[in-house]
């Protein structure tokens, strides 16, 4: 069996300083890979120069659709410098309407479009789904599915935020399935049973929540996710969290 990438979202570790402390408590922690945040990608030099002190590779990035559509090359040169192979862009980072089917399809098409732009240059582009994703429109249509028809026939992936799924009242593992050509990396976090880490938005360690991890990272590696991102949106004890999370994770992933 294959073994997958494990990274940590940095957004997890923002509360321990600069970019130089996040970096070497996730070394401590026993990560060997991280995702970025477009913030983080300023000084590609000075950023290469960290990842490599800490030996560190990044394999992904979260970046805004108005950076891609206005970089686009400045981008990718940070890709190549860093050696990220895969860019990601956040629903919360896109600046379109999403109540509508309209807006929905202007993303699909949109970053369609941008995705094989980046597949020239030897980069993926996926999207990377919130909440909202798998709310019901006034039409009934969930905005996932229309966004991911308009870009059918693209390069276009997707991580899928399985967490932010189950919050949406959706099965996550039908999805994966539903999609699984389109799929190659996943968030993994973990939701807390209701009522508690209230001061942690309900979010807990991976392993300590109410997530059926077991069966859901065999169900998303199974459907291609190659690249397995561990994220907290708000941890109390950020190092804590990342490395129980990789500690519990690793068992899975031999």
């Amino acid at each position: 069996m294959t073994r997958n990438v494990i990274a940590l979202q940095l957004y997890s570790v923002r509360s321990l300083g600069p970019l130089e402390d996040q970096l070497a408590a996730t070394a401590r922690a026993g990560f060997r890979a991280v995702e970025l945040l477009e913030e983080h990608l300023a000084e590609p030099r000075v950023l290469k120069a960290m990842l490599d002190a800490h030996h560190l590779l990044a394999p992904s990035a979260h970046v805004s659709y108005p950076a891609l559509r206005n970089g686009l090359v400045r981008l990718i040169d940070v890709c190549e410098r860093c050696q990220i192979k895969q860019l990601f862009v956040p629903g919360v980072a896109f600046d379109a309407p999403r109540t509508s089917a309209r807006g929905w399809r202007f993303m699909g098409s949109e970053l369609a479009h941008l995705a094989e732009s980046l597949h020239g240059a030897g980069i993926g582009l996926g999207y990377h789904n919130m909440r909202q994703d798998f709310l019901p429109l006034a039409d009934g249509r969930i905005g996932f599915e229309i966004l991911i028809a308009a870009a059918r026939g693209s390069s276009l992936k997707w991580q899928a935020d399985i967490a932010w799924m189950s919050r949406a009242g959706i099965n996550p593992a039908d999805w994966l399935r539903r999609h699984r050509g389109i799929l190659v990396s996943a968030h993994i976090k973990d939701e807390a049973p209701v009522g508690t880490h209230e001061d942690e938005d309900g979010w807990s360690e991976v392993g300590g929540g109410t997530m059926l991890w077991p069966s859901l990272w065999k169900t998303a590696t199974e459907c291609g996710a190659w690249l397995l991102v561990v994220e907290h949106d708000n941890p109390r004890h950020p190092l804590e969290f990342a490395r129980r999370s990789l500690s519990y994770l690793n068992r899975f992933n031999t």
